[in-house]
């Protein structure tokens, strides 16, 4: 007989987690009734967007390749460029606002940001972590960036990049005189990032008149889609920087021209949000579809005459009109009333949710793509002031729906400038 001396080594039951307990289904968690959503963003989606955002295909299919290729060409319409590189970013708007500056500063760049609120910070805070050389312009409270000052620090310190917000979201305040900057900046051969988040299809910008390199975009505002999917167009002379690059990207996902293999070369750099991009598919189609120059009109007709309901009910929005920004409305809290009790008092008597502020005692009500909706500044209107005359504050809100439905009525009968997005005066033909 023979014996094997064998070792069996036993391998011991694997000991698991408990299971949690106590999960709530969504069901139980999400309102009966769905909040309006007339926040700084995200915003109400089209139905069509959120049918899209319901289906999965494969990414690197023909089908999806179609799909991207509309993207580009719808993108491209919306952006106002016939030359420029457009990609997505599986990310917010934040996402896309970094992969600006990653791929177009190297460490020891110098980059001069325009700050005037809290996201055009963001831009120079996202700059120093790429290791560039930051000059800040801060910009005083509620005012705009001044042309005569950028070019003075242009012309001193001639920077490689310029970087500012067309419409600064957290304080409302917009960069009016945006077209003006470029050109200065195109002047000292300075590359131009513009975060155009909240703006993008609500009021002009036309990237290849204004000769802007980087135009950043995020899917939740003013294109009316999902969170989460968001799109950036970069010029020629940008897609030049970054071929020629010397530096090492230290980002992956972030790095265009990685993505470049995705979205010009039909090859895999990630595995996209399939789902998010069809969104964004269906969103930019119904924007074409409404063309520019009748978004930008609703748009300002809506915002003008929320704003109009606003004062007429005796409140003070917080910015002047020469630098006020149409896309989020900051109104000043009324003296005596506690911000947090008036949102949530709005939210859970009136379904309606508007954003508080970024520190200033403001709150906020976006005016971007179905936020733009009669139907919905009405109710909101109504919200806002039936909830501070439940506060103690005194308002006149027969008086502000009066007065936004003259502004309505009065918007109908005018012109639009497409290119400035100016209200042109009233001939007898109109």
């Amino acid at each position: 007989m023979i014996w094997f001396d064998i070792e069996i080594n036993f391998i011991p039951e694997p000991v698991y987690l408990p299971s949690p307990k106590n999960i709530i289904p969504l069901d139980n968690i999400l309102p009966d009734e769905p909040l309006l959503m007339m926040g700084a963003g995200p915003v109400p989606i089209p139905s069509r967007v959120a049918d899209a955002n319901s289906i999965v295909i494969n990414h690197l299919g023909d089908t999806m390749a179609q799909i991207i290729d509309q993207v580009k060409t719808m993108s491209a319409y919306v952006f106002q460029t016939e030359s420029a590189r457009i990609l997505g970013v599986a990310g917010p708007g934040s996402a896309a606002m970094e992969m600006a500056i990653a791929n177009l500063l190297e460490p020891g760049d110098t980059c001069l940001s325009v700050c005037n609120g809290f996201f055009s910070n963001r831009l120079a805070e996202l700059a120093e972590r790429v290791e560039a050389k930051v000059t800040r312009i801060h910009v005083a409270d509620g005012e705009s960036a001044n042309v005569e000052q950028i070019e003075k620090y242009l012309e001193c310190s001639r920077p490689k990049v310029l970087t500012l917000v067309q419409g600064e979201t957290s304080n409302t305040v917009c960069n009016k005189n945006l077209a003006d900057i470029c050109k200065v900046a195109r002047k000292y051969h300075c590359l131009i990032i513009v975060d155009a988040v909240c703006t993008l299809s609500t009021m002009p910008l036309n990237m290849d008149e204004w000769e802007i390199d980087a135009v950043i975009t995020g899917g939740q505002k003013g294109l009316s889609s999902i969170p989460g999917v968001s799109l950036i167009a970069f010029s020629e002379q940008a897609w030049d920087c970054i071929n020629q690059r010397q530096a090492p990207m230290r980002h992956w996902c972030l790095d265009a021209r990685l993505a470049d293999q995705f979205w010009y070369q039909k090859s895999y750099h990630y595995t996209a949000p399939v789902s998010g991009v069809l969104a964004i598919h269906e969103a930019l189609r119904l924007i074409c579809t409404e063309t520019l120059p009748q978004r930008f009109k609703r748009h300002l007709r809506s915002s003008s005459a929320l704003q109009a309901g606003i004062e007429a009910m005796g409140l003070t929005l917080f910015v002047k009109p020469e630098h006020r920004l149409n896309s989020v409305v900051g109104i000043d809290i009324p003296n005596g009333i506690d911000s947090k009790k008036l949102l949530t008092t709005m939210s859970d008597s009136y379904r309606v949710e508007i954003s508080g502020s970024f520190g200033a005692n403001i709150v906020r009500i976006g005016q971007m793509g179905e936020q733009s909706r009669a139907h919905n500044i009405f109710r909101t209107l109504h919200a806002l002031g039936a909830t501070l005359a439940t506060l103690g504050a005194n308002v006149d809100v027969p008086a502000g729906v009066s007065a936004l439905q003259q502004t309505l009525d009065h918007y109908n009968q005018v012109t639009i400038d497409p290119s400035s997005g100016v209200v042109l005066p009233i001939t007898a033909s109109a």
